[in-house]
């Protein structure tokens, strides 16, 4: 008996790509921030504006008395949640197309 499971469209491959794009731009700004990169370099400056932007409500949801480690949880849940939305987005697309 054959199984026929649908592939992925275009749309939503694009979206998946955006999510992907939000993940990497917030994955850097944990390895700056845990790096000390210099704050005044301007690609840094361009990844933590973004950041910051893609963070959400997430920015400052744990306070735990160590910065490395509220920026890890903090940073590290909106790169979940982003990929969890586009990933759920692209595969509604998907099933609709």
């Amino acid at each position: 008996m054959a199984v026929y499971t649908r592939g992925r469209t275009a749309i939503g491959s694009i979206i998946r790509a955006v999510g992907t794009v939000f993940a990497v731009v917030l994955g850097l700004y944990i390895v700056f921030a845990l790096l000390n990169a210099d704050s005044a370099n301007s690609f840094v400056q361009f990844i933590s504006y973004w950041a910051g932007v893609l963070a959400l409500w997430f920015r400052d949801l744990f306070h735990t008395g160590n910065a490395d480690l509220d920026v890890v949880l903090n940073f590290g849940l909106a790169i979940v949640f982003w990929v969890v939305v586009f990933g759920a987005i692209a595969r509604i697309v998907d099933r609709t197309a």
